[in-house]
C-alpha cells in the first residue's frame, strides 16, 4: 500500500486538493447470461496502444479523453503503454503489458470455458483524466456503443 509521502510535492498537492466526483448512485448492469456464455472485452486505462496507432496526446489539459481500439488478435508483447503519469513505477507494465492489459488471461478463460468468448477488439484509454467532463460526455457513450456493437455482455475495467 503506497503512502502520499512517496509521491512528489506536485502529485501530492493534486491528490489533497482534488474535487474527486462522487456518482451515487453507481451504475451497474446486472449479468444476463452466465459468464461461461458471456463475450467479453477488456477497458484498460494504462494508456496502451498498439503498433501503427497515434499516441494519446500529453498536451491535452485535463488529459486526453480518446481511446484506441485494440484488436483482439494482439501479441501483447507489442503494445505499448503511454500512460503520462509520473506517479507510479511503470517498468512492470513495460515488462508484461498483462499486468494492465490482461488479454492472455481472457483467453485462457474462453479456452477453459470459464467465459463465452473473447470480444474482436478492446478498449484503451489513458489515466489521469483530471477533467472527466469530456470523457463522460462524449468518449464514454461511443466506447459503450462500440463494445454493445460487438455483442459484449462483460466489459473488464482495469484501471491504471
Amino acid at each position: 500500500m503506497g503512502d502520499l509521502a512517496e509521491f512528489s510535492l506536485p502529485v501530492r498537492l493534486l491528490l489533497r486538493t482534488y474535487r474527486w466526483r462522487r456518482i451515487d448512485p453507481v451504475p451497474w448492469a446486472p449479468l444476463r447470461k452466465p459468464l461461461a456464455e458471456s463475450r467479453i472485452a477488456l477497458v484498460s486505462s494504462a494508456g496502451f496502444i498498439a503498433p501503427g496507432q497515434p499516441s494519446f496526446d500529453d498536451s491535452v489539459r485535463g488529459g486526453d479523453v480518446s481511446f484506441r481500439d485494440i484488436p483482439s488478435a494482439i501479441d501483447v508483447s507489442t503494445l505499448v503503454e503511454t500512460h503520462r503519469s509520473e506517479s507510479f513505477d511503470h517498468s512492470g507494465l513495460a515488462r508484461d503489458p498483462n499486468v494492465a492489459f490482461p488479454i492472455d488471461r481472457v483467453r485462457e478463460l474462453a479456452q477453459r470455458g470459464r467465459i463465452g468468448t473473447v470480444a474482436p477488439r478492446h478498449l484503451s484509454f489513458m489515466g489521469s483524466i483530471t477533467a472527466p467532463g469530456r470523457l463522460i460526455r462524449d468518449t464514454a457513450p461511443e466506447a459503450a456503443r462500440r463494445l454493445a456493437a460487438d455483442g459484449v455482455d462483460v466489459a473488464l475495467l482495469v484501471p491504471v
